[in-house]
C-alpha cells in the first residue's frame, strides 16, 4: 500500500522561522509537489531535477505577481537545500 509523500516530514530539517512562515513554505511546497506530479508524474521530491522546479517557476507562476514568485523562490531554495542540490533560482 502506497502512502502519500509527507512534505512536512521532508522539509522538517530545513524549515525555520515563525510558525506562519513554516506553514507558508509547507503549503507552497505541497502546491509545487502537486503540480510536478500532475505534469511530470513525479510525486517524490527525491526524483525531481532542476528542470522540474524551473518549469514550475517559469510556467505555473508566469501569471503571478513578482511578490508571489519571490515567496515561491524562497520555498524552491528550501527544497533544493533539503535535496542537497547546488541549484539556484532567481526571479
Amino acid at each position: 500500500m502506497n502512502r502519500p509523500f509527507d512534505m512536512e516530514l521532508f522539509l522538517a530539517g530545513v524549515l525555520s522561522g515563525s510558525h506562519t512562515t513554516r506553514q507558508r513554505h509547507l503549503r507552497q511546497a505541497k502546491i509545487v509537489q502537486a503540480e510536478i506530479a500532475k505534469h511530470w508524474l513525479r510525486e517524490n521530491p527525491w526524483t525531481w531535477k532542476r528542470k522540474h522546479l524551473t518549469w514550475f517557476l517559469e510556467y505555473r507562476l508566469s501569471e503571478r505577481s513578482e511578490v508571489t514568485r519571490y515567496y515561491y523562490v524562497l520555498t524552491l531554495r528550501l527544497l533544493a537545500q533539503r535535496l542537497e542540490a547546488p541549484w539556484t533560482f532567481s526571479l
